[in-house]
C-alpha cells in the first residue's frame, strides 16, 4: 500500500493497520523528511488518543493537516499507536 501526494511516495508498506476505513503506516515507511509538526487545536488537544497532525510538504506546497499520528492511543486504538494516517490531498491505495 501507498499514500502519494502529487505522484510522491509519501509512504510504502505492506504492513498497514486499518481501523475506520483509515490506513496507517508504520514510521519507518514514512517520509518524515516530508511531514511538518502542526500546530494543536483545542479538538486535537482533546482528542483522548494524543493525536498529532502533521502538514505534508512535497515540492514546496504546504498540505495543512493531511497526516496524522496517535501519540497516546487508549486500548481501543493501540494497534495504531505510533503510526501515521492520511488524508485529503493525500491518496492511499
Amino acid at each position: 500500500m501507498q499514500a502519494t501526494l502529487n505522484g510522491k511516495t509519501i509512504a510504502a508498506s505492506d504492513d498497514i493497520v486499518e481501523v475506520g476505513g483509515y490506513h496507517y503506516f508504520p514510521p519507518t515507511t514514512v517520509r518524515l523528511d516530508w511531514l511538518e509538526k502542526a500546530p494543536k487545536t483545542d479538538s486535537d488537544r482533546a482528542c483522548p488518543h494524543g493525536v498529532q497532525f502533521y502538514d505534508v510538504i512535497v515540492d514546496g506546497i504546504r498540505h495543512p493537516r493531511n497526516a496524522w499520528c496517535y501519540e497516546a492511543p487508549q486500548p481501543k486504538m493501540a494497534a495504531v499507536g505510533g503510526r501515521f494516517g492520511f488524508w485529503e490531498d493525500v491518496a492511499v491505495a
